[in-house]
């Protein structure tokens, strides 16, 4: 079990892993701009346990997917992709025990070209 919190502590997350396997960010027009490292995991292992009206919900093109922030510090926990809204993908960096500039390899995920978007 692995505790996430934003900055001010207002939010506080449990994310049901032993280990982080996946280790990501993405190029996507929002990904781009928040330059988090992320992971990811299945929707029920992910719980908001504290500060859960506190959160803010951030979304835009096709309105899928639901990216999540503190609205009192601004940093962003986590969000629901919208090539599999099942899944939750945490910030890394709201992680305590978790040192992002550690990390050897960060895969780079093409949300740019996103399959969704191809016509």
């Amino acid at each position: 079990m692995k505790k996430l919190n934003c900055h001010c502590g207002l939010i506080q997350a449990e994310i049901n892993i032993k280990k982080i396997d996946k280790i990501l960010r993405c190029n996507c027009s929002i990904c781009k701009r928040k330059g988090s490292i992320m992971s990811m995991v299945k929707n029920e292992d992910f719980q908001i346990v504290k500060g859960h009206n506190d959160l803010k919900l951030y979304q835009f093109h096709t309105k899928i997917a639901k990216h999540y922030f503190c609205s009192n510090c601004g940093i962003y926990t986590h969000h629901n992709p919208r090539s599999n809204p099942a899944m939750t993908g945490f910030n890394l960096g709201c992680v305590e025990e978790i040192n992002t500039f550690n990390f050897e390899t960060v895969h780079v995920n093409d949300g740019k070209n996103h399959p969704l978007d191809k016509k």
